[in-house]
Order: C-alpha cells, then structure tokens, then sequence
C-alpha cells in the first residue's frame, strides 16, 4: 500500500494522469469502504488545493455526509436538493460554474463559487456522490467529470 502522495504540476490533465495511478495505489487491497473514502478525497484535496472534496452516502432517502476534507459541512442532503441531491436524484454528474445562478443551491459554505457533483452508480443505483467545492467560479469543466468519474469509478461498494 502506498503512503506517500507526489504533488504535480502541469496541466489538469497532467495532473490528474498522475493522481489516478496514486489513487489506485492507496486503495489497492483495502477492503473498508471509509477508508477508501478518505483516502481519495486526501488525494484530491492535496493534489488540487479545493476549498472542499468529499463524499455524501445514501441512507433511506437522504445524503449523508461521509469522509471529507474541508471546511465544515452540511449533515444531510435530501433527494433533489441542491447539487448533490440534484446530482443524486438525475444519477448524472453536475458541473455548476456558478453556485449562485443554481436554483435551490446549499450554501454550506459561504465560500463555495462553482461545484462539481459525480454520483456513484452500482447496478444502476446512485448509492453515493462525490462534491467537490471550489472558491473560483467556473473552476471545473469536462476535463474534470472525465477523470472524476474514473476515479469514482475505482470505489467498490
């Protein structure tokens, strides 16, 4: 199991092509779902200096707040609340370049300017999602959801 994390520089891209093969590391053989958790988003929020990175599970018919790196954060989400419930409730992923301008949009940090929401899929169920807050407007794009994904896609659950 890797321990150690190598920050790079360079495009998004870049950086996320290094990140990934890390990510796997970090993950590899670890069976508690947590602990997976936790890890990828250390590496997310170490690699790319986000205000917040972290995961929201379902349970009954909320979001609840799992392992995260940040500021403070909301506890429970409900289906089509927001981003993430949004997200949760149309099982694709959402990229708001403008919190603000996002009808309904959870202020959990007064802080937060865009978000990036990827819901985690298994056997056609979203069981969990992973937000990602920037203090930037428009910060995340297609790059972004592309390698989101792919890392989201590494969690077994």
């Amino acid at each position: 199991m890797a321990e150690d994390l190598t920050i790079i520089q360079g495009s998004k891209e870049e950086q996320y092509q290094a990140l990934i093969p890390q990510i796997k590391a970090l993950i590899e053989g670890e069976t508690d779902l947590v602990a997976n958790l936790a890890n990828i988003v250390s590496a997310l929020k170490e690699q790319f200096g986000w205000l917040w990175v972290g995961f929201y599970l379902v349970k009954g018919d909320q979001l609840v707040l799992g392992p995260f790196q940040g500021p403070v954060a909301c506890t429970r989400i409900n289906k089509g609340r927001g981003v993430c419930g949004s997200s949760w409730a149309k099982a694709e992923t959402l990229i708001v370049p403008d919190v603000e301008k996002f009808p309904g949009h959870i202020a959990c940090s007064s802080l937060s300017r865009s978000e990036i929401v990827i819901p985690l899929i298994n056997n056609g169920t979203v069981w969990g999602i992973l937000d990602v807050d920037s203090e930037h407007l428009d910060q995340f794009n297609e790059t972004d959801k592309q390698y989101l994904e792919q890392i989201t896609g590494l969690v077994i659950f």
